[in-house]
């Protein structure tokens, strides 16, 4: 299956907050979407691996994408060493994305900014046919480069190189959050608190969204960051 686009996370949720409403747009749009997750979340405070995993296929219901997977990898140790790298590697030759989106290149989890190095390099030397990568059926895969990485914004109040217009897509994306009730705030919030377990926390995700939208002249909008120059056909592209 090739891909239009893949969105990477390191933990379980990831995704959902910082590029959420840009997959249910692509989704509608018809494109074709998948999630990967790095590792379980097994280290988070709440909730536990079990219940993680059926948060996260309910979030990926909700947002319609083709599938999810998870690569298992040590959560609070990611590493952008050779063997996190060929494993990355080999699924980005598998889905063959036109765009990956990954994890903030700077925030207040450590495995975010590991993550989002990662997958960036990972997208590099998948290029690369001399490394050499071996698919399910023991086939050995072919080289291959996704055409655009970006990174979605976080924890951390980063100024987006781009913004993607989710107007109508808003609700998507905060009904896909709070599919993680072990994570997020609910009603009946009980257990040890988080810093993103606050109501404060939903709300700032809803409300950083309505102000980006706002400063495009809409009613909401995800930012991204890029790592080369963006070009546009002509002035029309622009919203």
């Amino acid at each position: 299956m090739k891909l239009d686009l893949l969105a990477f996370g390191a933990h379980p949720d990831d995704v959902e907050l910082g590029c959420g409403g840009t997959i249910a747009k692509a989704v509608a749009e018809g494109k074709k979407v998948g999630i990967i997750d790095l590792t379980q979340g097994e280290m988070g405070t709440r909730g536990t691996p079990q219940l993680r995993v059926e948060e996260s296929q309910t979030a990926a219901d909700i947002l319609g994408v083709s599938f999810r997977e998870n690569l298992n990898f040590k959560d609070a140790f990611i590493f952008n060493d050779e063997n996190h790298q060929m494993d990355v590697i080999a699924v980005l030759r598998k889905y063959q994305p036109k765009v990956v989106l990954c994890n903030a290149v700077r925030d207040r989890h450590t495995d975010h900014s590991k993550a989002s190095d990662l997958v960036l390099h990972a997208c590099f030397l998948s290029g690369l046919k001399r490394i050499e990568t071996y698919g399910h059926q023991g086939e050995m895969q072919k080289a291959y480069r996704p055409k655009h990485v970006f990174h979605y914004i976080q924890w951390e109040e980063l100024s987006p190189d781009f913004v993607v217009d989710i107007s109508r897509f808003l609700p998507k994306k905060m009904e896909a959050i709070r599919a993680f009730k072990s994570q997020f705030y609910d009603n009946n919030d009980e257990g040890e608190q988080t810093p993103i377990s606050s109501l404060n926390f939903l709300e700032s995700v809803e409300s950083r969204a309505k102000n980006m939208g706002r400063l495009i002249y809409k009613d909401a909008a995800e930012g991204f960051t890029t790592d080369r120059l963006l070009g546009v056909e002509n002035f029309d592209s622009l919203i």
